[in-house]
């Protein structure tokens, strides 16, 4: 429940975070708001007072642009005696390679789905637009006319003052050195002043945030890292540029193959790199060298060399001048590159939003209002949210290689299914040595090794291919981290029997004698039921959007199994943990594995193995049973991911190298596979299933994201009083068949109707019932099955056509069977 408007607030950091969100608290009529900040005011010495103030709203986030675009529409609205805070000069990313002319036209596509003007325009046009560039060097650019420049420290000022006026304070050299609490919530900061008292306390102290939350138990997994930026001499060719009071009218560039963009400074250029190795700061040497300005550290020359001749082979004006001065400037980085926000679960007031730069500063502030005195964000926060992480990815060694990776690759070209080099293998099921013996191909997610597909089946994709199953000539992008073999295997799952590594899965126990009473309350089914029931459900939050869809199998009166989508939902079913300790909620992934085996033939691999009868009336659809699977304990549940005959099988990971082996040499006279995650992929969609994430987010209420008939008929869960607005949508997500057989999408490409964006794709596979791709894809409500619908793909418009659910078996015979 969110504090009352009376409470008392204190803010820690007066930058360009915490400028905004006591401009956005006080404008929310929370009036009795302290910010504290270790500088002096408004240049405090943090990021804010450095930062190069680039605005581009283009993110591979939904979320993210999101923030972007509402930061750019405050600060066009923000007004400071010394001039502009926002100054929209557009913005210009420009290609060198052709590799990175195709992702201008990828990331061109995706900004018109999030509804913002982008377009790829040719040499001639990005030199007329930035005169500065050698036409001879660049095959064309991304134009997107309202991006721009921010004015850092006028933004921070002109929010403080108007947070003021509603009755903020500003307080500067107040260094605070920790949280206080009552052992039950927080109850303000200490400074060296003495105790600030605070019913709710907001950390926006940058990369110092990190070691405040250290102090109270919070990780925030955060890496401070310096990132250079120069300014050149005086150039002619600017001399009858910008004025002064103006000081840029060229558009921001950015020459992402060298890592580098460019602004103006009225009669010279400021030049940032990432181009250099990664530069982690030490927190204790920062502070024991502290300055005026911590944040910006000695420039180092040699790191700069190589940017400076990529700078001049790109702007020949550069040729005849000179680095005037240099910085590292110090930014925070996290290991997905995404902002950390959201409150500390273990003292209730305590609030984070660090990580945040200042591209995304007054959206995220506007975000964080609305969670802290709602309850709840007002956009789909899954991606920012302080608790995203796996337990697995909070180490001081993970969080340094994997935020020193994100700096390398804050320019690259980076697939969707690009996964990490580094730190694997932290996470493998206990089939992981068979995996390997069949050659399977790993991607990762949440620390775990996930199978792609299996080299062993290359003989089973012959041999359908021989029979007719149509294999797609895929272009070269869509054809990176995927094998034709995954079609196979999602063909012969239909026609046969597979085994799927199910173990990433994240399984929580949820016990106690109101665990039943709890689980209702916050999902959108009733699941008290008889022992052996499987519900498929929801969690909604208070807006009536899906936060996650979930499989709840009652095992006992007092015990549920919950099939979850990772830490977030650990997190929000612990936050709401009766005070009476009635119900206890723990994650048992790592200690439990499960195959799911499914096809046809799946009942005559598993039944001779089982003392229980798993005929279709012995263990009906939706109902689970703990028995034994020859010699080994396991909970055998009858649900399917791909939508046919067959089982959830789990048993702990001590049994489950055995559990496979047995499985598979009961299969071998049913000719059982290994399948991997593609193949998954494209069977579900098959289907119509969603999955939370990719096509389940809060931003979306459960009708329009077609997951409806979870809701139970009558009320009293979580979110209900919202949920009939929520379904008020004018967007629906449908299934969609792409017309030509060869063609693929991977998801995030725009999708049209009658030539006008209205949409993009969320998930995609290839389906070999159909024989093309089928994807789901946000549309207008109203759409028939039967519509036209273009994909904007590279730039290329791929024909399409919307499809009943589920588009394969509509009568759900297989699973029946």
């Amino acid at each position: 429940m969110a504090p009352k408007p009376q409470s008392r607030t204190v803010i820690v950091g007066a930058g360009v975070v915490g400028s905004a969100l006591a401009d956005e608290l006080t404008e929310r009529g929370w009036t009795d708001v302290t910010v504290l900040d270790q500088g002096p005011l408004f240049a405090t010495g943090g990021s804010s007072s450095h930062a190069p103030g680039l605005v581009f709203r283009t993110n591979g986030s939904r979320t993210m642009a999101k923030l972007a675009s509402y930061t750019v529409h405050k600060f066009n609205s923000l007004r400071h005696p010394d001039g502009w805070c926002f100054n929209p000069v557009g913005g210009l990313e420009v290609a060198t390679t052709p590799e990175r002319l195709v992702e201008l036209h990828r990331r061109a596509g995706w900004a018109q789905s999030c509804g913002f003007t982008a377009r790829v325009i040719d040499p001639q046009e990005c030199v007329r637009r930035h005169p500065l560039l050698d036409v001879e060097t660049i095959l064309g650019g991304l134009y997107t006319p309202d991006d721009g420049l921010a004015k850092a420290l006028r933004a921070v000022e002109a929010q403080a003052h108007r947070a003021t006026e509603r009755g903020a304070t500003f307080v500067g050299n107040q260094k605070v050195l920790g949280v206080e609490d009552d052992g039950v919530r927080v109850t303000g900061v200490r400074t060296t002043d003495g105790v600030v008292p605070a019913d709710v306390v907001v950390l926006c102290a940058g990369f110092w945030g990190a070691e405040l939350g250290k102090a109270v138990g919070l990780t925030v997994p955060l890496v401070p890292m310096a990132h250079q930026y120069a300014r050149t001499t005086p150039l002619e060719v600017l001399r009858n540029g910008a004025s002064p009071t103006e000081e840029a009218r060229l558009p921001i560039l950015r020459h992402q193959d060298r890592d580098l963009y460019f602004r103006e400074h009225v009669d010279h250029l400021g030049i940032g790199s990432y181009a250099h190795r990664p530069m982690p700061i030490d927190m204790s040497r920062l502070d024991q060298d502290a300055t005026d300005m911590p944040s910006s550290q000695a420039f180092t020359e040699e790191d700069f060399a190589p940017s400076w001749e990529d700078s001049q082979r790109l702007l020949p004006a550069l040729r005849s001048a000179s680095v005037r001065s240099g910085f590292n400037g110090i930014f925070s980085f996290t290991p997905d590159g995404g902002p950390m926000m959201g409150e500390h679960r273990d003292l209730p007031g305590l609030w984070v939003a660090e990580a945040v730069w200042v591209t995304h500063s007054a959206g995220v502030a506007r975000t964080m209002a609305e969670w802290i005195t709602t309850g709840t964000p007002d956009v789909d926060v899954a991606g920012c949210d302080l608790y995203r992480f796996e337990k697995s990815a909070l180490s001081s060694t993970f969080v340094g290689d994997t935020s020193a990776q994100a700096f390398r690759e804050v320019y690259d070209i980076l697939h969707p299914h690009q996964f990490r080099e580094r730190l694997r293998g932290l996470r493998t099921s206990p089939f992981v040595a068979r995996q390997r013996e069949l050659g399977a191909f790993f991607f990762e997610g949440g620390g775990w090794e996930r199978p792609a597909w299996y080299e062993a089946n290359a003989d089973l994709l012959s041999r359908l291919t021989a029979e007719g199953l149509h294999i797609p000539e895929r272009d070269e992008w869509s054809a990176q981290f995927w094998s034709p073999i995954a079609i196979a295997e999602a063909a012969w799952t239909r026609q046969g029997v597979a085994m799927y590594d199910m173990t990433p899965l994240t399984r929580l126990e949820v016990e106690g004698p109101g665990a039943a009473a709890f689980l209702t309350d916050l999902t959108t089914a009733n699941v008290d039921k008889s022992v052996g029931s499987v519900t498929y459900t929801l969690m909604l939050n208070e807006r009536g959007g899906v936060l996650s869809d979930l499989t709840v199998t009652r095992l006992a009166q007092d015990r549920y199994q919950v099939g979850a989508n990772g830490p977030l939902d650990l997190d929000r079913l612990t936050r709401r943990l009766p005070s009476d300790h009635s119900v206890s909620v723990r994650d048992i992934t790592g200690g439990t594995c499960c195959v799911g085996i499914w096809g046809p033939k799946a009942r005559d691999v598993v039944q001779p193995l089982l003392d229980a009868d798993i005929s279709h009336e012995g263990l009906k659809v939706f109902r689970a049973v703990e028995t034994f699977l020859g010699p080994i304990p396991v909970l055998i549940q009858r649900v399917s991911y791909v939508g046919d005959l067959g089982w959830e099988i789990y048993t702990s990971a001590e049994f489950g190298e055995k559990l496979w082996d047995l499985l598979w040499e009961a299969g071998q006279a049913s000719q059982v596979i290994a399948a991997g995650r593609i193949a998954l992929q494209s069977l579900r969609l098959e289907k119509g299933y969603r999955a939370t994430g990719p096509d389940l987010n809060s931003d979306h209420g459960p009708v329009a994201s077609g997951v409806g008939f979870a809701l139970r008929k009558s009320g009293g869960f979580l979110g209900e009083d919202a949920v009939a607005r929520a379904n008020a949508d004018p967007w629906r997500l449908q299934t969609i068949v792409l017309d030509d057989p060869d063609a693929a999408v991977l998801g995030h490409e725009p999708t049209y109707v009658d030539g006008a964006p209205v949409g993009y794709v969320t998930s995609a596979g290839h389906s070999p019932a159909f024989g093309r791709t089928l994807a789901l894809a946000w549309l207008p409500a109203g759409l028939e099955p039967g519509s036209k619908v273009e994909i904007n793909y590279h730039g290329d418009r791929l024909s399409a056509t919307t499809h009943s659910e589920p588009a394969v078996d509509p009568e759900a015979s297989y699973i029946r069977r």
